[in-house]
């Protein structure tokens, strides 16, 4: 028995929410709906403006691990914070949740520990605004390969693809990872990070990972084109296991040659932060206990379905328990 059935690597990011009216967004020049990564200056204007915020330790693997957690796996995390107050509540915060945070915060005078604003619109739209901070500066010596390979799953955050140390550390996990046996993934994150690194996202996919986690416009950016169905069957080619959300349309999943397709109930979200990395969470716990891929995508639509609603990106009800009333378990 490994020592952690499923270990991340992502952004270790403070995640700061609030909710806004659409015309607020307009003011402050935010884009509805979307990841922007902001400088600090515009961090720190941001963060100012925020009324009842609540903060939350984030980022997206790091809160799919949460859903892990939840559902009582054991997990750990590598990422990098600064030895400051977020960055001394972000490990806590982790430990206490269950995931070992296995690098201590880092000090001296790097960069401070990330954070993202959330502006939440009345309709449940979330709009990022990431400053990335230390955590983009993960490499090499933050990745411990013992830890890598004491992992049943390891579960990668595409985010972290943007610079050439982030790549370097996610080869060095994915080796040690299936070295010892494990199966190493990725989530794609983001359709404008593949655009910045198609050839080295294709190239990892198809040489390091057992499987692939995305949406369906972080599926089409691989290939350029707006065929899903071309795209799906193209990256099912070069990866054991696909697996594409589609939003109120329903999961796809690709598994060796076999393909099911799994409808969802369509709600209209509280908070649409974490929906994907509680999916994410739902469908790993079901990879990791067995069930078949079907099976697999429901648990990770009832876990989303539970973090769409309510405010924040984490699970607030037992998803064991949600899992037992839909027969799932």
């Amino acid at each position: 028995m490994k020592k952690y059935q499923v270990v991340g690597i992502g952004n270790a990011i403070v995640d700061v929410l609030t909710r806004s009216e659409d015309t607020f967004l307009d003011h402050m020049g935010i884009q509805k709906g979307i990841m922007q990564l902001v400088e600090r200056d515009r961090a720190e204007t941001l963060y100012g403006a925020m009324e009842g915020r609540i903060e939350a330790p984030g980022g997206s693997v790091a809160n799919t691990l949460a859903g892990i957690g939840n559902l009582g796996l054991r997990t750990a995390f590598i990422g990098r914070v600064h030895d400051d107050a977020l960055g001394r509540f972000y490990a806590d915060a982790m430990a206490e949740d269950g995931t070992d945070f296995v690098n201590p915060p880092v000090a001296g005078g790097e960069l401070p520990t990330s954070r993202s604003m959330i502006f939440v619109s009345p309709d449940g739209e979330r709009s990022m605004n990431t400053y990335l901070g230390i955590s983009a500066e993960l490499g090499t010596d933050d990745v411990s390969e013992d830890v890598a390979g004491e992992a049943e799953i390891l579960f990668l955050e595409g985010y972290l693809f943007d610079k050439d140390k982030g790549k370097e550390a996610f080869l060095k996990a994915a080796r040690a990872c299936k070295a010892a046996g494990g199966k190493p993934g990725i989530a794609i994150s983001d359709p404008f990070c593949v655009e910045r690194h198609r050839a080295d996202f294709l190239t990892l996919i198809e040489n390091e990972m057992d499987f692939v986690i995305g949406n369906e416009a972080e599926i089409r950016s691989l290939y350029q084109n707006d065929d899903l169905e071309t795209d799906l069957r193209a990256v099912g080619a070069i990866c054991p296991l696909v697996v594409c959300t589609r939003s109120g349309d329903g999961v796809s999943v690709l598994h060796e040659g076999t393909r099911a397709d799994v409808s969802v109930e369509k709600i209209v979200p509280v908070d649409a932060t974490g929906a994907g990395d509680q999916f994410a969470a739902g469908f790993l716990y079901g990879l990791i206990t067995g069930a078949d891929m079907e099976k697999a995508a429901r648990m990770g639509s009832v876990a989303a379905r539970e973090v769409i609603s309510h405010m924040g990106p984490r699970p607030e009800a037992n998803l064991q328990d949600l899992f037992r009333a839909q027969g799932l378990i």
